[in-house]
């Protein structure tokens, strides 16, 4: 696998991203009256302000319309809940972004809950997370759909393919190791609790990581011509006070060994919005077959 592998490099998540879109804007254009795309900030955030400009950037080249809301950082949980039932019942709206973190006084998860499961484009209902069991991955939670996804852009088959997933999150980790199952790969799942990463991680043909540690994995953990996706997002200060965004992955040296890596900024991150989108396609078709539409 390594020579064949190390042509490919770098996994470039801005070139998948542009496809699935492209596969986004010609749904659109045979479809009429689609409903927004509403993004729920709930008090004011720096970092989730920058997510929300690149969704709002991604539906514009969707052509998918995208309405930002602002909610009062105070706002109480059952207000909150509220307002998205409000949504839930709003023909005009396709689907509802909750952005994450909220303020600690409200429970992200019962919040989540209350997002109807046909206008979850994050996937993040309990009932879409629970779909995947069945296989049923189409309103899949977007980090860990992407992460699939970049995988499939290696042209490996994914049937039988050894696969570890470093991390178990709800949203992440738990999610791509059943959506994997599903593609027929072999897969393990490692954790705080595992005696040995490294010893599972250097028999895989794939691994990907989601454990929210700088540079984690380092290139003894993985085998020759390896493919490795990052799904990390850490901001770490250099020696002269900048800051900068690095992955779980010890990047250039594991470069060295892997036969596909994933780069951060600009790998995961891309394709994650873009499957948001495709999510729209899918919830609007969905919509369409309960017959909330004409």
């Amino acid at each position: 696998m390594k020579d064949s592998a190390r042509a490919h490099g770098d996994l470039v998540g801005q070139e998948i991203a542009a496809k699935i879109l492209d596969e986004c804007v010609a749904y659109r254009t045979q479809q009429s009256g689609i409903g927004k795309l509403v993004s729920v900030s709930i008090g004011h955030n720096p970092s989730v302000a920058i997510y929300v400009r690149n969704q709002a950037r991604a539906a514009a080249l969707a052509g998918l319309p995208f309405d930002q809301q602002v909610w009062n950082g105070e706002i109480g949980q059952d207000e909150a809940k509220q307002l998205i039932q409000s949504m839930n019942d709003d023909p005009s709206v396709l689907g509802i972004i909750l952005q994450r973190p909220v303020p600690e006084h409200l429970n992200i998860r019962s919040l989540q809950s209350a997002i109807h499961p046909l206008k979850d484009v994050e996937g993040m209902n309990p009932a879409s997370i629970g779909n995947i069991v069945y296989s049923d991955v189409a309103l899949a939670p977007c980090t860990a759909a992407a992460s699939v996804e970049l995988i499939k852009s290696t042209g490996l088959d994914l049937q039988g393919l050894e696969i570890v997933v470093i991390g178990h999150s709800e949203i992440v980790g738990k999610p791509a190791a059943m959506m994997l199952m599903a593609e027929g790969a072999t897969v393990t799942v490692c954790h705080h609790m595992t005696r040995s990463v490294a010893l599972h991680s250097r028999r895989a043909d794939v691994v990907v990581v989601a454990v929210g540690i700088p540079h984690f994995l380092g290139p003894d953990m993985i085998k020759p011509g390896a493919v490795v996706i990052d799904i990390g997002i850490n901001q770490i200060e250099g020696s002269d006070g900048t800051r900068r965004i690095v992955g779980d992955v010890d990047t250039d040296p594991v470069r060295e060994i892997a036969g596909w890596i994933t780069p951060v900024p600009g790998g995961v991150g891309p394709v994650t919005v873009a499957i948001l989108m495709r999510n729209a396609t899918v919830a609007h078709q969905r919509q369409i077959a309960a017959g909330w539409m004409e």
